[in-house]
C-alpha cells in the first residue's frame, strides 16, 4: 500500500463510475439547496452528502438530518470513490465522511474531495476517538471530527454550526415529516437509533500508549488512525511521535511488503478473524523484523468496521528460528549418527536420517514407541534402558557402549550419549539421544589388539628361538677355543650341532621375512618347471641336516612335473617336516603323487596329532599351542605359499585307517599372481 496516487484516484473513481452506471444516480440539487416554505419566506437549506459504508447507518443519519428540517440530504455514498463523484456532481455545502471504508478511506479521500469541491465543508464521522486523529483530519482540511458515539441531536447541532448562520431559525419546533420523529420525539425511537449508532463505536478504547509492543488502529484500507509509542519507536524516524503516524498508510512502513498488507486486509475484511504476516521495519541503520497481527472489529452483522493491529518485534525469534532450521536440516542430513528425542518417559518423539540408517526403522514405525526396543532382551528385563534415563536425569548426561538391536534383529556395537533436556524455566522436557554404530571400529580395535598380542608373542617366541641356537653356538665356540684335543667324533658332533643351529636360524629369518612379504603383498615368486621327486628329496635332505636323528621316509608314487617356485615350495615343506620332527613321533613319512589337477604332498608322523582346540586355526598367523610351541608362522606360511601357487594346505586328523597328516595340494600349471618384490 502507499499514499493515494493519481492512478489510485482514477481506479476509485472508475469503480464508482461503473457502479453509477448500474445503479440509479443519487438525486438532489446543487449547493443552493431545495426551497423550503416557512410561512411567507422561502428558506434555502444547506445541501449534505452522507458517505458511510454501512447502509443502515447512512439511512439513520440521513433520515435524522432531513427530519430536523435544517438540511437537505441530496445524496448518499458507500465508499471513498463514490464520495469523490458525489462531491463533484453536487458541490454540496457539507459532506459527512466516514473514516474506514473500502476503495478509499476517509483520510485518503478528504483532500481529494476538497480538490473537486473546494467550498464543501467536510466533517469526519468516525467510530475512532483520539486527539491525534482529530488533529490529522483538521490538517487535511476537515472542519470537524464527530465521533459516532455522539447523540444524533448533537450531530445535528454540530453540523448546523458549520453551515448555518447562527442558531436554528427562530420558533422552529419539532415537526413530524413522513411519519418520522424529529428532535424531541419518542425517547424509545431515540434509544433505538442511538443503539444503532453505538454499534459503530470503536470497540477497543483502552489506553495503549504505554504498551510494550506496537499497536495501531487502521481503516480497512490500512490508514493508521491511532498509534502508540512502541510503534513510533519501531519506525525509528528521527523524533517520531505517534501523531506523526496518524493518516499514514501502514504499507509505507513495510519496506516493500505492501502486497502482504493488502492481502491481510482483504482477508480480515472478508471472514478471517486473525491474520498475521511479517515484514522488515526501521531505518537503514537498523532493520528489524516484526510480526503484524490484524484483528477486524465487526458490527453485529459481521461486517468489518476497522482493524486493530499488534506489531511485535520478532527479530530474535526469527534468528532463533533460522538457527533451529539450520540445526534441524543438519540433524536430518547426518547419517553417521542417530540423533533423536525422547519424551520424559522414554518414548521416541523425533527421528533423523542417521537413526533410520543405523537402526533400520522409519520415523512412522518408531515414533511413539519406547526406546527399550533397541536393547537386547536381557537388558530390557533388567530395566537397563530406564536406568540409563535415570542416570542422565541425575547427572545431566550419561554415556556408555554396548550391543543394540536393529529392526531386522541384527546386533551392532553402539556408543550412546543421553542428555537430559530442560526448558528455560528448568522443567524437564525429555532426553536427547545420540547413537553411533561402532561395530567396525570395535572390530578394528579388536583386530589391532590381537595384532599387538600376536606381535608380543612373536617377539617372545623369537627371543626363545634365538636363545637356544645362541647357547649352542656359544658352547661350541668355547669348546673349540680351549685348545685341548678332543675326540674326532665329539668335534664332528659339535660341528653338526653348529650346522643344524645355523640352518634353524636361517629358517627363522626366512620365515619372518616371508611372513612380512605376504602381509605386505610383496612376496615375489619365481615359477619354473620342477619335478615332484626333486622337491621331496631336497626337502628330506634338509630335514636330515637340521634334525640328524630324525627318521624320514620318502615315498613317491610315480614322478610328476609341475610349475612352481621351488624355493618357496621347499620352504613350505621344510616347515611341515620341522613341525613333524619337533612335535611328532618318528617315523616321519613324506609322500607325493599325481592328481587330476596337479600333485598332492602329504607329511605324516606317528604322533597324537593336533589338539582339537587348535585344529580350526592351525593355519592362522601366530597360532600356537603355548609359549614354547614356535613362532606360529610356519603353518601360516605353508598355507599362504600354497594359495599363491593356486593350491591349498590342510590338516587331516587321524582316524582308524590313517595317521594325522598335513596335506599340500598344488596345481600343475597355476596362475601365479605377480607381486613386485619388496
Amino acid at each position: 500500500m502507499s499514499v493515494p496516487s493519481v492512478s489510485r484516484l482514477w481506479s476509485a473513481t472508475h469503480c464508482a463510475d461503473r457502479r453509477r452506471q448500474d445503479e440509479p444516480a443519487p438525486t438532489g440539487y446543487g449547493r443552493v439547496g431545495r426551497p423550503r416554505w416557512g410561512g411567507a419566506h422561502v428558506v434555502e437549506l444547506p445541501t449534505v452528502v452522507v458517505v458511510d459504508d454501512s447502509a443502515e447507518l447512512r439511512s439513520i443519519v440521513a433520515t435524522r438530518l432531513r427530519a430536523s428540517g435544517l438540511f437537505d440530504v441530496v445524496a448518499e455514498g458507500a465508499d471513498g470513490g463514490q464520495a469523490l463523484l458525489l462531491a463533484d456532481q453536487h458541490q454540496p455545502s457539507l459532506m459527512l465522511l466516514d473514516t474506514s471504508m473500502p476503495v478509499l478511506d476517509g483520510l485518503e479521500c478528504l483532500p481529494l474531495v476538497l480538490a473537486v469541491s473546494p467550498e464543501t465543508k467536510v466533517v469526519i464521522f468516525t467510530g475512532f476517538e483520539g486527539r491525534d486523529l482529530a488533529e490529522r483530519a483538521r490538517l487535511l482540511g476537515a472542519v470537524d471530527l464527530i465521533e459516532k458515539s455522539v447523540p444524533l441531536e448533537a450531530v445535528v447541532e454540530r453540523l448546523w454550526a458549520h453551515v448555518g448562520h447562527g442558531a436554528a431559525p427562530s420558533g422552529r419546533t419539532p415537526q413530524q415529516r413522513g411519519g418520522l420523529r424529529v428532535a424531541g420525539g419518542d425517547d424509545r425511537e431515540t434509544a433505538r437509533e442511538q443503539a444503532a449508532l453505538d454499534e459503530h463505536l470503536e470497540r477497543y478504547r483502552e489506553l495503549f500508549d504505554q504498551g510494550a509492543i506496537g499497536m495501531a488502529t487502521m481503516t480497512l484500507n490500512g490508514t493508521i488512525v491511532r498509534a502508540n509509542r512502541a510503534l513510533a519507536d519501531m519506525v525509528q524516524r528521527s523524533g517520531a511521535e505517534p501523531f506523526d503516524l496518524v493518516g499514514l498508510d501502514y504499507g509505507v512502513l513495510t519496506r516493500h511488503h505492501g502486497d502482504d498488507l493488502d492481502d491481510a486486509l482483504t482477508r480480515v475484511a472478508e471472514d478471517d478473524d486473525v491474520v498475521s504476516f511479517e515484514h522488515p521495519i526501521g531505518s537503514d541503520g537498523e532493520i528489524r523484523t516484526v510480526r503484524v497481527t490484524l484483528t477486524p472489529i465487526r458490527d453485529s452483522k459481521g461486517a468489518a468496521l476497522y482493524v486493530f493491529a499488534q506489531i511485535q518485534d520478532v527479530s530474535a525469534e526469527i534468528e532463533l528460528r533460522r538457527s533451529e532450521e539450520i540445526f534441524r536440516q543438519l540433524v536430518t542430513a547426518v547419517k553417521d549418527y542417530a540423533i533423536f528425542m525422547l519424551d520424559v518417559d522414554g518414548i521416541v518423539a523425533s527421528w533423523n536420517a542417521g537413526a533410520q540408517h543405523i537402526k533400520g526403522y522409519t520415523a512412522s514405525e518408531i515414533v511413539g514407541q519406547h526406546f527399550r526396543v533397541f536393547y537386547p532382551a536381557a537388558e530390557q528385563e533388567a530395566r537397563h534402558p530406564e536406568h540409563n534415563l535415570e542416570a542422565a536425569l541425575r547427572d545431566g548426561v550419561h554415556a556408555e557402549e554396548g550391543w543394540r538391536i536393529r529392526r531386522d534383529g541384527s546386533m551392532f556395537w553402539a556408543r550412546v550419549v543421553i542428555t537430559a533436556v530442560h526448558d528455560d524455566a528448568g522443567q524437564h522436557r525429555g532426553f536427547a539421544k545420540i547413537t553411533r554404530d561402532q561395530t567396525e571400529q570395535r572390530a578394528h580395535e579388536e583386530e589391532r589388539r590381537r595384532a599387538m598380542e600376536q606381535q608380543a608373542h612373536l617377539l617372545a617366541v623369537t627371543a626363545h628361538e634365538l636363545r637356544t641356537p645362541a647357547a649352542v653356538i656359544d658352547g661350541a665356540v668355547g669348546l673349540l677355543r680351549g685348545g685341548a684335543r678332543h675326540d674326532p667324533a665329539e668335534e664332528a658332533a659339535v660341528l653338526d650341532a653348529m650346522s643344524s643351529t645355523v640352518l634353524r636360524l636361517q629358517r627363522l629369518a626366512t620365515d619372518l621375512r616371508t611372513a612380512f612379504d605376504v602381509q605386505a603383498q610383496a612376496l615375489a615368486l619365481a615359477p619354473e618347471p620342477v619335478s615332484l621327486r626333486s622337491l621331496l628329496s631336497a626337502a628330506a635332505d634338509r630335514a636330515h641336516a637340521a634334525h640328524t636323528e630324525a627318521r624320514i621316509q620318502v615315498r613317491i608314487e610315480g614322478d610328476a612335473e609341475l610349475v612352481a617356485d621351488a624355493g618357496r615350495v621347499g620352504q613350505a615343506l621344510d616347515n611341515l617336516l620341522d613341525n613333524a620332527a619337533r612335535h611328532g613321533r618318528p617315523p616321519i613319512v613324506l609322500s607325493g603323487h599325481r592328481t587330476s589337477e596337479g600333485v598332492r604332498i602329504v607329511v605324516s608322523d606317528s604322533g597324537h596329532g593336533v589338539e582339537p582346540r587348535l585344529a580350526s586355526r592351525l593355519f592362522e598367523r601366530f597360532a600356537h599351542a603355548g609359549a614354547t610351541a614356535g613362532t606360529g608362522l610356519g603353518l601360516y606360511l605353508v598355507r599362504e605359499i600354497a594359495r599363491l601357487h593356486g593350491g591349498e594346505a590342510s590338516y587331516v586328523p587321524a582316524d582308524e585307517d590313517q595317521k594325522s597328516a598335513f596335506v599340500l595340494e598344488l596345481p600343475s600349471s597355476p596362475q601365479i599372481p605377480r607381486f613386485q618384490a619388496y
